[in-house]
């Protein structure tokens, strides 16, 4: 999966084609060598579109930005206040429609929808009318599904109540017929697709970064959380529980590049910087992990055995969460970076750096600070640094909630689920709490803080205006964000309250 975008000239090229099908008759052979009828003639085009579907996934790191941002556990740092005005609307409650961040991940979801609804819509029959058949082709489709409810579920948890449709790819003919479907019925939708996604995927892929049954069950035990569905949740996630993961000892070994897919790792979004990108109008559209560049310190140099390359300090822990982890929590250090004390403590280094002009706290998101050796080509847009998108821990903290939370309450059960999370995190089994259901949540935010969870997280819990509101947070959103204007202009959708 390294490699997602060597295949993506081919499917773009394509994608063109068939969205202007409907509008000539005409043979294509005259105009394409090429064309859609000619395509999914073989195993390895089909293939070669899974790793397409794959693709969008990379585009997405933003929503790991804003669902920090968007709370009490970051700022959006930077230059001034027109500093990344989109992040800034985030960080401030004051988002306006045509938010440029909201816009391209609106944007990047459907493209991955899109995709995966081209492969669903020809699995039996291709559009020449032909029947390809292969071993293994019902896995292959398991990614496929798994791929599309991960895709709804980033739309549906962001913006609610969204644009369903799973029968076809979007044609030029389809522009202005949009409405929004309940969020429940895309819910319904996710499940139907994990659920799928289960019944065909292996446990173990040959390839690193390809979907595993154990990723779709872990998502799904996330999806019945959203939905408070706890009962659900207890088995599907007891399974990715007795699964093969383990925690890593020392915390900050998860997010080196060395940890990248390890014991620990349920899924990961994999990013690459094989092909150098350059392309500035398009900075999350290339192999490489964009959100690692907005969480660098400004101007950071120091001898050649500095680490650490230099960023935009964007994306800035706060001090309310560093203080939010007691003494002797290893994560703190490895979520919270202290720049000031880093160079106090490496003298030899000759560290300088730029105190982050705006919104400046002295701390940054040390589990995706910006490395040296880990990029090419334009240097910001070409991180190759995985997106640890879900982890065994949490995997942990979704079980001990549910079994908390759900109509038969097993209190053994999530009490051990959080002692394990606690006494990784503190290398001793004298840090222990009561496993309450607060408890859990408070352990979400020290565990997966700068991983992007924390606002949906006070969304889903009913916490966000007593956390937030002090802060800003306007109430009458409701915890979603607003519907990218060009959508409601072009295509006549509502938007949501409080915009």
């Amino acid at each position: 999966m390294k490699n997602i975008k060597n295949n993506i000239g081919l499917i773009i090229i394509l994608s063109i084609f068939l969205g202007c099908s409907d509008v000539v008759e005409f043979d294509p052979h005259d105009e394409y060598q090429v064309t859609e009828a000619d395509y999914l003639q073989s195993e390895s085009d089909y293939q070669t579109m899974v790793v397409s579907c794959y693709t969008p996934t990379q585009w997405l790191n933003q929503v790991i930005v804003v669902g920090d941002i968007a709370s009490d556990n970051a700022v959006a740092g930077g230059e001034n206040a027109s500093d990344v005005v989109a992040l800034q609307q985030m960080d401030d409650y004051n988002i306006l429609t045509n938010n440029s961040t909201l816009e391209d991940l609106w944007t990047s979801a459907y493209e991955g929808v899109n995709r995966t609804n081209y492969l669903t819509d020809n699995r039996d029959v291709n559009l020449a009318g032909e029947s390809i058949d292969f071993e293994g082709k019902d896995a292959l489709y398991g990614e496929v599904h798994f791929l599309r409810a991960f895709y709804y579920f980033n739309l549906v948890k962001m913006f609610g109540d969204v644009v369903l449709f799973t029968d076809h790819k979007l044609g030029l003919s389809d522009f202005g017929n949009f409405e929004r479907s309940p969020k429940e019925d895309v819910y319904a939708q996710i499940e139907i697709d994990l659920l799928a996604a289960i019944d065909v995927l292996p446990t173990q892929q040959s390839q690193q970064g390809r979907i595993t049954k154990y990723a779709a069950q872990a998502l799904l035990g996330k999806v019945y959380l959203y939905q408070e569905k706890f009962d659900e949740a207890v088995p599907v996630l007891q399974s990715v529980v007795d699964g093969p993961f383990s925690l890593v000892e020392n915390f900050d070994d998860i997010f080196l590049f060395e940890g990248e897919n390890g014991p620990e790792s349920v899924y990961e979004v994999q990013y690459s910087n094989g092909q150098p990108y350059y392309n500035w109008a398009g900075q999350t559209r290339g192999q490489g992990n964009y959100a690692v560049q907005q969480c660098g310190v400004r101007g950071f140099n120091g001898t050649a055995d500095m680490p650490y390359n230099s960023g935009w300090s964007t994306n800035l822990p706060t001090q309310d969460l560093a203080s939010a982890y007691e003494d002797g929590d290893q994560r703190k250090e490895a979520t919270t970076f202290d720049v000031e004390a880093y160079a106090n403590d490496n003298p030899s280094l000759n560290v300088t750096y730029q105190v982050a002009p705006y919104k400046n706290t002295g701390l940054y998101n040390k589990k995706y600070l910006p490395r040296k050796g880990q990029t090419s080509g334009q240097v910001e847009l070409n991180y190759e640094n995985n997106q640890r998108t879900i982890r065994y821990a949490e995997v942990l903290l979704m079980a001990a909630e549910a079994n908390l939370r759900a109509s038969s309450v097993n209190q053994a059960l999530a009490q051990t689920y959080l002692d394990m999370v606690r006494d990784r995190a503190f290398g001793d089994q004298d840090h222990r709490v009561t496993a309450t259901v607060q408890a859990v949540w408070d352990e979400r935010r020290l565990e997966l803080a700068m991983e992007g969870d924390r606002f949906f997280d006070l969304v889903r819990t009913g916490q966000v205006d007593s956390v937030l509101g002090n802060l800003g947070y306007n109430s009458a959103t409701e915890g979603l964000f607003p519907i990218p204007q060009r959508e409601i202009e072009i295509s006549g959708l509502s938007q949501n309250n409080g915009y």
